[in-house]
């Protein structure tokens, strides 16, 4: 077994760069067992144990200062069963690369997030989720599970095993044990036609319940300062594949939406008050486009300008009142906004912890440029979003506690009793654990 470092000093540092853990080892097991032992060998210390993937989770929810797991080599597909359409792939595999080995086989995950850089197990235990009228989270696709647990034993969990623990370590937070396989749900690889366009934020709110229901998956950003969004549609299609030329590509996706989006933060935080003029001008930078092609290449985008993040689910029926306070709060406050608020929706699922358990949810996303202070805008959007018994991404940046998820999840107490069970000496905890789901 391996022992890596992410900094010459040990420290560790998520990517959005808010977050940094200095742990007392960090080890990179090549096998179930190995991981296994490593828990074991944490326990008989005296430390705590936390996996982390990539570090695209923008809370502590991987921080320690005990026992950090890296399971870069904890990868691959184990198992693909053309039978059952499962795929079973080991919990370090990049979603990146599990997209495009599904894709040589002919296969595809139903839905996806906006990005693919996470692990499959960072994202499905932080309740990563993309955008669909019928088609949930990422999460929600999976028909099985494998856990390690504080005492060390491998414990296999799906709705006929374990099925209390499958209903909530699919969405776990990294506090029931540490995931090393998952079984996902696949289907034949089929084709999605994006229409991207601009249309009026009072126009999509408007319509929003019609611009839902007509589109399998429906989201748009909206631009702070403007009253303008760009709107994106994504509907199966037979085809023929059009995909994005390479040039047309490389000019919107690199050099617009990365490029020189990059260069227009870099000056709204060095001159704030230029905000304002920048969102007019990036509302309009971005034309309208159709696209055919595999979903991974539909569903999500290269993100290389970095930024902090926070997301609540609101109930769908709640959206556009979220949107109209978030607006208008940013109006009146005078803050200067660079980045634009993203919007999706989710149907409910049955995961204990998940956003979406139990109700149709919208997602409501703001974002701040890396370096820019956001503490006033989240806190005023939070307060909006809490208003409307919102509930945060458990990856993303928010300030509740256990005392609030216990009133906005119905299932709140199924969960800590589990981890009472599985967990009786907090192993797994962390002082984000702590917060969250209380001692």
């Amino acid at each position: 077994m391996s022992t890596t470092a992410s900094a010459k000093n040990g420290t560790w540092r998520n990517w959005g760069g808010n977050v940094s853990a200095r742990p007392a080892r960090q080890v990179t097991p090549a096998s179930v067992e190995e991981l296994a032992a490593a828990v074991c060998r944490a326990a008989e210390d005296g430390l705590k144990v936390k996996a982390v993937g990539t570090g695209h989770s923008f809370t502590s929810i991987a921080a320690t200062d005990g026992v950090l797991i890296r399971p870069q080599l904890l990868t691959g597909i184990r198992n693909i069963d053309r039978n059952a359409m499962t795929v079973t792939v080991e919990a370090g595999t990049p979603l990146k690369r599990l997209n495009t080995a599904l894709a040589r086989e002919g296969l595809s995950l139903t839905n996806m997030g906006d990005i693919m850089e996470q692990t499959v197990s960072g994202a499905t235990s932080t309740g990563t989720h993309g955008t669909g009228r019928e088609s949930a989270s990422i999460a929600a696709q999976i028909r099985a599970l494998e856990l390690v647990t504080a005492d060390g034993s491998v414990l296999s969990c799906s709705e006929k095993e374990n099925a209390d623990v499958f209903a909530a370590a699919r969405t776990g937070l990294g506090a029931l044990g540490v995931v090393t396989a998952i079984t996902f749900a696949v289907e034949p690889l089929f084709l999605l036609t994006a229409r991207e366009e601009p249309m009026p934020f009072e126009r999509v709110l408007a319509e929003f319940d019609e611009l839902w229901a007509e589109n399998e998956h429906f989201e748009f950003y909206w631009f702070p300062h403007t009253g303008n969004t760009n709107t994106k549609r994504n509907n199966r299609s037979t085809g023929p594949e059009q995909p994005v030329g390479q040039l047309a590509g490389w000019f919107e996706d690199e050099f617009l939406s990365n490029g020189v989006f990059q260069v227009a933060q870099w000056v709204g935080r060095a001159a704030p008050a230029a905000v304002p003029a920048i969102a007019r001008i990036s509302s309009k930078a971005l034309s309208a486009r159709t696209y055919t092609d595999i979903p991974y290449k539909v569903f999500t985008s290269p993100r290389r300008v970095r930024f902090v993040e926070m997301e609540y689910a609101v109930p769908r029926a709640a959206l556009a009142e979220t949107l109209r306070e978030l607006k208008a709060m940013v109006e009146r406050s005078g803050m200067r906004v660079s980045f634009p608020v993203e919007v999706r929706t989710a149907p409910a699922d049955d995961i204990t912890l998940s956003t979406a358990s139990g109700r149709d949810s919208a997602y409501v996303a703001v974002h701040m440029f890396r370096g820019t202070p956001y503490q006033a805008y989240f806190t005023a959007a939070e307060r909006i979003f809490t208003a409307h018994e919102g509930r945060p991404h458990w990856g993303k940046v928010h300030t509740r506690d256990a005392e609030y998820f216990a009133e906005v999840y119905p299932r709140f107490g199924e969960f800590t009793a589990l981890r009472d069970r599985l967990d009786p000496e907090r192993l797994f905890q962390n002082d984000y654990l702590r917060r969250v789901l209380g001692a």
